[in-house]
């Protein structure tokens, strides 16, 4: 049995064209989506996804910001760039590219953000809305993977799902969202007793703890849906996921491969929080 790999690159190009089609209509009516993309420093990957991100906004017709600055920029510097940000109305979304240099507190940046600007879903008001079932956006990643579930008719209701990690950005928001699909989920993490036994129990197995090939095939259970978001570099610098996807995909019935799965859904999702916050901010 080989599992079916999906295919994130051909979903978000549909999530896009539809956003596309938003655009249209809403410059029709004098009204511009505008996204500022804030990076502090120099990290090559941060750089490439800042790019990403940009060419995505081409693609749809959304106007893009980009504040490049260098690695010194102090937090006050920064809090001050987001004050100018959240009062500028052309623009609608707000991303500060992660990781920030170590001398600027991350937290104080993300509660900086006007929350109906928060196109991440970071802010603390917009975790809250999402924790009681009222979301205002949601979270990129986590809602990048429900949407590759959905759009394959994988049932997630009534299904045991385990995440496999907890931090802010993507484990505890995915346990979240699959909880409000009726999932019975749970979450593992570096200090789980049995880990092993847990995710060989999991129906969806959601992996987000950026270790590289940590799940392997006595880690799922046969017929299992995996679901791999980390990514990290494997000893001869190539991009590997949480997932050992050749020996998984031989027990999996459906996968993602570390590109071309979660990650163009991510950013389709950023787009589609993007767009929601120009309809809000227009009253529409």
């Amino acid at each position: 049995m080989s599992a079916k790999v999906l295919n994130g690159t051909e979903l978000a190009g549909r999530v896009k064209a539809k956003l596309k089609q938003e655009i249209s209509e809403l410059k029709q009516k004098g009204i511009n989506a505008g996204l500022a993309v804030v990076i502090v420093g120099d990290d090559p990957a941060s750089r490439v996804y800042v790019d990403l991100k940009k060419k995505d906004c081409e693609e749809i017709g959304i106007k893009s910001f980009e504040y490049a600055l260098p690695a010194a920029t102090s937090e006050e510097e920064l809090l001050g760039l987001i004050d100018t940000l959240n009062r500028d109305s052309s623009v609608n979304g707000i991303l500060v590219q992660s990781p920030v240099p170590k001398h600027i507190n991350e937290d104080n940046i993300i509660q900086a953000i006007n929350p109906i600007k928060d196109a991440d879903c970071f802010n603390p008001v917009n975790v809250g809305n999402l924790m009681i079932g009222k979301p205002t956006f949601l979270p990129c990643t986590p809602a990048g993977v429900v949407e590759l579930l959905v759009a394959n008719d994988i049932q997630i209701e009534g299904k045991h799902c385990v995440v496999v990690g907890r931090s802010n950005i993507v484990g505890k928001p995915q346990a979240i969202l699959l909880l409000s699909k009726n999932a019975t989920v749970t979450i593992c993490h570096s200090k789980t007793a049995g880990i092993q036994e847990i995710c060989r129990n999991a129906d969806i197995l959601v992996c987000a703890i950026g270790k590289a090939e940590f799940i392997k095939p006595d880690f799922v259970k046969p017929g299992a849906v995996v679901i791999d978001v980390g990514v990290s570099r494997g000893s001869d610098g190539k991009l590997v996921g949480d997932v050992q996807f050749e020996a998984v995909s031989e027990i999996a019935s459906a996968v993602t491969r570390v590109t071309g799965g979660v990650g163009p859904m991510t950013r389709a999702m950023l787009m589609q929080n993007t767009v929601k916050a120009t309809l809000m901010q227009n009253d529409m």
